[in-house]
């Protein structure tokens, strides 16, 4: 890739550590003239539209099957519905910054549910070992020693449902979706505008609350559906073709960290010593379940091996000897070999190798 193809990439992947990071600083904000349904609502609402202008001016094709739109209905319900309505109840309770380090814990419950339910994935010694590493991260987050009763509690457990109902989306649209061959942004497209069409559905509801919208809560209502939802995807297809899933995943190391800076610098929330330290542990959990801490090192080439790789595969042509005085091999009448070195069964009384092919 060019310096500048490369460069672009970079600026998208900040760009989405950002987007993703900052989304829990604008629910805070919305939650403070919204109820948790009206955030979701303008959430998808604005993610909708901003999608709809993609998908117009890139003139992707929308899928037409039936089992296909069944499918990312249901990817809709669980990757954007229910975890935004758990997020967004119980940062009414929790700081903006211990719902970002919830969010960084969809990884392992994606790995969870692709072992064990899905059967997508193999459950291996590395990503046993990562599972448990978690789970100690997200019981050391949560402090169970500072918890007093359910209003310290619940809130903290609708998080973990709203990963959890990321972990499955993410594991269905591998299993049902991925197969496919679905272009990211159009599964994106439709995934963001049944949200939509569910929350328009429910707004007689969502209108009996009251609503007292201000200019800080309006433009973060719109960076969050926009931004985060919106064009969010677009970056993270940039980032995920130019460098890989692997690689394109690591944002998810960034949002957290994201999420607890803005909590702090611009809402002045406050920061335990067990959250950082739990995120970390979870940061280890999900390093573990992918491989990287692993400390199993490859099989060094033998000799045997290093010769295997370099024997030639060209045919070799076998020619009969020449009869005694004569100094030199007929014309015409050779055989193939298939390797570089004749085998036993092709050796035959008065036949050697052609010159050459020693």
């Amino acid at each position: 890739m060019e310096r500048g193809g490369q460069f672009a990439v970079v600026v998208q992947f900040c760009l989405l550590a950002l987007a993703w990071g900052a989304s829990f600083l604008f629910i805070k904000i919305g939650l403070t003239a919204l109820s948790p349904a009206q955030v979701v609502w303008s959430r998808l609402v604005f993610g909708a539209l901003a999608l709809v202008l993609v998908v117009i001016v890139r003139r992707t094709a929308v899928p037409r099957e039936p089992a296909l739109w069944g499918h990312l209905a249901v990817v809709s319900v669980l990757l954007c519905v229910v975890p935004f309505l758990l997020f967004a109840w119980a940062e009414q309770r929790v700081s903006s910054g211990l719902a970002a380090i919830y969010n960084g814990t969809t990884p392992l419950t994606t790995t969870a549910f692709a072992a064990a339910v899905l059967r997508t994935e193999k459950l291996t010694r590395d990503r046993a070992a990562g599972l448990v590493l978690g789970f100690l991260g997200v019981l050391l987050i949560i402090g169970p020693w500072s918890i007093t009763g359910q209003h310290d509690l619940l809130p903290q457990l609708a998080c973990l449902g709203a990963t959890t109902c990321y972990g499955l989306a993410f594991a269905y649209l591998r299993r049902f979706v991925s197969p496919r061959g679905v272009p990211a942004p159009t599964a994106a497209f439709v995934q963001v505008t049944v949200g939509a069409v569910l929350m328009l559905a429910a707004t007689p509801f969502l209108a009996a609350d009251p609503i007292t919208p201000t200019w800080p809560v309006v433009l973060s209502m719109i960076a969050l559906g926009a931004v985060g939802t919106g064009l969010a995807y677009i970056w993270n297809t940039a980032v995920v073709s130019a460098w890989g899933a692997a690689n394109a995943a690591s944002v998810t190391y960034l949002t957290p960290v994201v999420g607890v800076v803005l909590g702090v610098v611009v809402l002045g929330e406050p920061l335990t010593w067990h959250q950082p330290a739990g995120a970390a542990l979870v940061l280890a959990g999900i390093l573990a379940a992918h491989g990287r801490l692993s400390t199993r090192r490859k099989r060094e080439p033998t000799a045997h091996d290093i010769g295997a790789r370099v024997t030639p595969t060209w045919p070799v042509v076998l020619r009969k000897r020449s009869p005694a005085g004569t100094g030199r091999a007929r014309r015409g009448g050779g055989r193939a070999c298939p390797s570089g070195t004749a085998p036993r069964a092709w050796r035959r009384p008065g036949w050697r190798s052609a010159p050459g092919n020693r």
